[in-house]
């Protein structure tokens, strides 16, 4: 059984969903504290000039030990047709931008009152689109004994799933070890990810942006992008950038 734990992001990179690939239940991590200005509530996109940041304010002053899952989107601003306009701006052109803007638009247009409600919105529609067939869970299902630091709160996620293989983000290196993990027949490995460049538009490639980015410019195609799915011999060919 090969588990992952990560926590939820507004419409991760593509790295996330390779992580998410490779095991056999991704965990999101729902009842960390919430840390500003991170990915939680913001990612990237390729403009003309270069990539630009998509933000969704949130209600977080003086609430600095909240967890995720209890952090509410700040609706008091038009945030979500900014998003709506930025995508529709740097991506009309795009092959399939036809295609998925229509899933973007309905989903934007709601009204969300938590940030974990949207971000897990899009990650269950991307991981769909990308045919990823992971089991996913809530941590806070779990119900994990407390408190924990954080290796053993991994440690113990994982012997709940009866875990054979923990695969760690590769930030982690700086504080876990195999020593942790072998008392327990769990197989320590971390994800370090090769970003395969793709098809893009607006000139040199720009790693690194969230996964829209691919699936407007490779659509149905860009599952076998991510570097866990079997490669066409196709990809080792140079591709033109549009």
């Amino acid at each position: 059984m090969r588990v992952a734990i990560l926590q939820p992001g507004y419409l991760p990179w593509m790295g996330y969903f390779d992580q998410m690939n490779q095991v056999d239940v991704f965990v999101h991590a729902t009842d960390l504290q919430y840390t500003r200005q991170d990915w939680r509530s913001r990612n990237r996109i390729k403009t003309r000039t270069g990539w630009q940041w998509l933000t969704v304010p949130v209600h977080s002053k003086g609430n600095f030990f909240a967890p995720i899952h209890t952090i509410r989107v700040n609706n008091s601003t038009p945030w979500a047709r900014k998003h709506l306009n930025l995508i529709r701006e740097h991506y009309r052109t795009a092959p399939f931008f036809d295609r998925y803007f229509p899933v973007f638009e309905e989903a934007l247009t709601r009204q969300w009152e938590y940030l974990l409600d949207l971000d897990l919105y899009f990650i269950d529609l991307f991981k769909d689109l990308l045919l990823i067939h992971t089991r996913c869970i809530d941590i806070r299902d779990l119900h994990l004994p407390q408190p924990l630091d954080r290796v053993q709160r991994i440690i113990q996620t994982c012997l709940r799933l009866r875990a054979t293989l923990y695969l760690s983000g590769d930030a982690a290196r700086t504080y876990l070890d195999e020593s942790s993990f072998t008392p327990h027949e769990i197989v320590l490995q971390f994800h370090d990810m090769t970003h395969p460049v793709y098809p893009q538009l607006h000139g040199p490639f720009i790693s690194h942006l969230s996964v829209i980015d691919l699936l407007f410019n490779c659509g149905p195609a860009s599952a076998s992008y991510l570097p866990s799915a079997p490669a066409p011999s196709s990809h080792s060919k140079d591709h033109s950038q549009k």
